[in-house]
């Protein structure tokens, strides 16, 4: 009986980690279509699964096209971090600074900026997906990032996934100048992967269609 109980108070307090962590969605791994992205090294996103970087305070930054499975990987890491009993912040790039700018407008920064510095793990999906809003009277998305990104430098772990050159940072971001000093502490200690391969929403999108007898707009015509 005390066993059960001792589990039931574990699974509690894991179900209370994934909830207050931002997932949205509660991927695993187990059920990553690794065949359809061979190009991706399976055996090192699944040595990234046993958490060490995060121990070790190291950063993951992923890129690749939208669809090819980045955040999936992201979010399957996070779960296991949050099964782990690791404290786990996830986000896109865009709400996270949304609601930094948020704390700007209602006094709460501060409080806000050591909540997400604070994480083991903390998840920055799909920068360069979504329009970064411009203040003029604020800092710049690139100032507030890099607030964050240097506060949690070499002290906890960083997940970052792109879909947009690490190059074009700069422009999206707002300043050239910060970008490339958030990418510099990023890439200090970072595990990098590249997923260079199609996109499994297309795939699915395609497939739909020919179910319903139907075509993509941008398919090629069948001979």
């Amino acid at each position: 009986m005390l066993g059960e109980e001792a589990a039931h108070k574990l699974e509690h307090r894991i179900e209370r980690r994934i909830m207050s962590s931002g997932l949205r969605e509660r991927k695993t791994l187990e059920t990553f279509d690794w065949a359809f992205q061979p190009g991706l090294d399976k055996s090192l996103v699944l040595e990234l699964a046993r958490l060490d970087f995060v121990r070790r305070h190291d950063d993951l930054v992923v890129t690749g096209k939208s669809g090819t499975g980045k955040s999936h990987v992201l979010q399957a890491i996070a779960l296991r971090a949050c099964q782990q009993q690791m404290t786990v912040r996830y986000a896109r790039c865009v709400d996270l600074l949304d609601d930094l700018y948020a704390g700007l407008a209602d006094g709460t920064y501060p409080k806000r900026l050591r909540r997400w510095a604070a994480a083991d793990l903390l998840v920055i999906d799909d920068v360069g997906l979504g329009q970064v809003k411009k203040r003029e009277d604020e800092p710049t998305a690139a100032h507030t990032l890099f607030n964050l990104v240097d506060r949690r430098h070499a002290r906890a772990a960083t997940a970052v996934s792109s879909n947009i050159k690490l190059s074009a940072w700069g422009k999206y971001l707002g300043d050239t100048t910060l970008a490339a000093a958030i990418l510099d502490r990023l890439a200090m200690h970072a595990v990098r992967i590249d997923i260079d391969g199609p996109s499994y929403r297309q795939l699915v999108a395609t497939e739909r269609a020919k179910q319903r007898g139907a075509t993509l707009p941008d398919d090629s015509p069948q001979p």
